[in-house]
């Protein structure tokens, strides 16, 4: 089957059905015993995620709006990168300590219900931008760097664009909606009621890329759309691709469990894990967000992880650095550390890929925004 918002074919295996983390590593194994599956869905890290905060049904709806309070690190000292090898796959591996968010909606053998489901009350959305703590890191930047030439800027400032209508003639010559309504996110594939549906998710307001992240009958939904920029690839051609890059972004999110992130950089050949794969930023939105390398090879657990130790409820600019080499993370101007070892050296595409499930899907009411301030993509001079 061919994938009509990436021209990608997306292989399907049956698996057996195992329970809890074992079902992901079994899953992953067997993928590469039965050979190369081409999907562009995001990989699990195998080490454990740092606890999930607790949700607005938990804290109050006074916590949910003010959200976790956003960690820093201290101005005197950078930030130490954090770099976790994972272990590699074991059906005996132990259970990860940090609980599991629940599921969201009834079992696949439960009965279908026939009341309509309850309208979900998002959190109200932002109707002009928080002013920025350091307005020369947090404005749009605009020319080259040294060693980057940049390539590509967008701000949002062409006009608002409706739920449905995104990218509309504004938005068009530089942005695709990216997967179809419909197609399956990373859980999706694996039997979760979860999926990219942009017509129920993107809009433009107020200056900002907008997901409205929810659920309707029982499908959490998001989207994953992807800015063009030059092609660095043709067989097949791509209008999202480079061979090595600078991303930088400025987002904040409602912290809302069972929705992630995963903007990442996806081989253009589509074998994974052999040719790699970078994210940042990479969390579910009610935990601490992070950077990973998944390193080319063989071994779908080889991954360097660098933790942030901050949310994503405050506005953030992330920086990913991805040269010969080395990809280097940065948060808000400062060093998260870099991967140096068997870091991908094919040509890759962007994708702003935002979804749900992978650690247990949101509750049916869960409901609320992921922005996208502003992007600037640079090539290596």
């Amino acid at each position: 089957m061919v994938n009509s918002a990436h021209g990608r074919h997306r292989g399907r295996r049956t698996l057996p059905r195992f329970p809890g983390r074992l079902a992901v590593v079994v899953a992953v194994a067997a993928l590469t015993v039965y050979g190369t599956v081409a999907t562009e869905a995001q990989r699990l890290p195998a080490d454990p995620l740092p606890a999930a905060e607790p949700s607005a049904a938990e804290t109050g709806a006074a916590s949910a709006a003010a959200g976790p309070p956003a960690s820093s690190f201290p101005a005197s000292s950078s930030p130490a990168a954090k770099a976790a090898k994972p272990a590699p796959p074991s059906s005996s591996r132990p259970e990860p300590t940090r609980a599991a968010a629940p599921v969201a909606g009834p079992s696949a053998a439960a009965p279908p219900s026939t009341a309509a489901p309850a309208a979900p009350t998002p959190p109200k959305p932002l109707t002009q931008k928080a002013p920025a703590a350091d307005p020369k890191l947090h404005q749009l930047p605009t020319g080259d760097l040294p060693g980057w030439k940049q390539v590509f800027r967008e701000d949002f400032n062409q006009g608002d664009v409706p739920i449905g209508g995104f990218p509309g003639p504004a938005y068009a010559a530089k942005w695709s909606a990216g997967y179809v309504d419909g197609t399956p996110d990373t859980a999706g594939q694996r039997g979760a009621k979860s999926g990219y549906y942009p017509s129920k998710v993107l809009s433009v307001k107020n200056g900002m890329l907008d997901w409205y992240l929810h659920t309707e009958n029982g499908v959490s939904m998001g989207a994953a759309p992807t800015p063009k920029i030059p092609n660095s690839s043709t067989n097949p051609h791509r209008a999202n691709s480079l061979l090595y890059g600078r991303f930088s972004v400025r987002f904040k999110a409602d912290p809302l469990r069972g929705f992630k992130t995963a903007w990442l950089l996806w081989p253009d050949s589509g074998i994974w894990p052999r040719d790699g794969e970078l994210d940042f930023p990479e969390g579910d939105l009610s935990t601490k967000f992070y950077g990973a390398v998944h390193k080319m090879g063989n071994d779908p657990y080889a991954t360097d992880i660098f933790y942030s130790d901050t949310t994503f409820t405050q506005w953030h600019v992330a920086t990913m650095e991805w040269s010969p080499g080395k990809v280097e993370f940065f948060l808000d101007g400062r060093s998260l550390g870099a991967g140096t070892s068997r870091t991908p050296n094919i040509a890759m595409h962007y994708i702003l890929q935002t979804e749900a499930c992978l650690f247990g899907c949101p509750k049916p009411d869960t409901a609320g925004h992921v922005y996208l301030d502003r992007i600037a993509i640079w090539k290596r001079a």
